[in-house]
């Protein structure tokens, strides 16, 4: 599948015999932020749960994403979730970006999809935020509360948040 990976060993086996321009101009320099995809899209497909699934629209573009999640308990179980994840150049000293394309009604995502996860912020006041050290499985840990109305909601009255999302579920989530 990571067809990058083939990109990098013809780059490492030309290091060495780059004598003509033509060899130079065919090859080009593999990004610091793809080398660690590499490594780091193998090790998520690895470590992924059976409800989630990633799809690669150009296998030769690591730094672009999807991941569906189809949870099978909870409030949401039932659902099928597409989040769209762009790792910017500047990776892995800047987070990625992760979007929720799927409307959704739940404490950490705004309905328009912008997702808050102290993990994705470059700096966050309780120190949990991105880290050069951080990788993208750590992208799977979504336990940060944002959409206030929906916690709120869900504080309130704990049933009619189950049912509010379950509409949104038979809507937008199927």
């Amino acid at each position: 599948m990571l067809t990058l990976a083939s990109k990098l060993k013809r780059e490492d086996g030309l290091k060495g015999s780059r004598t003509s321009a033509a060899a130079s101009d065919s090859t080009r320099r593999v990004s610091v932020r793809d080398r660690l995809l590499v490594k780091e899209v193998a090790e998520l497909e690895a470590n992924l749960p059976c409800t989630c699934k990633v799809h690669f629209p150009d296998p030769n573009k690591l730094h672009c994403f999807q991941l569906t999640v189809t949870p099978d308990e909870g409030y949401y179980q039932g659902g099928k979730f597409q989040f769209e994840t762009e790792v910017p150049d500047a990776y892995n000293m800047v987070p990625p970006k992760v979007k929720c394309l799927t409307r959704i009604w739940h404490p950490n995502i705004t309905e328009t999809g912008e997702i808050c996860l102290s993990l994705l912020r470059e700096h966050s006041i309780d120190g949990t935020g991105w880290a050069p050290t951080r990788t993208l499985k750590d992208l799977l840990n979504f336990d940060d509360p944002l959409n206030i109305e929906a916690a709120e909601h869900h504080l309130r009255d704990k049933e009619d948040f189950r049912n509010k999302v379950g509409d949104y579920i038979k809507h937008y989530a199927r």
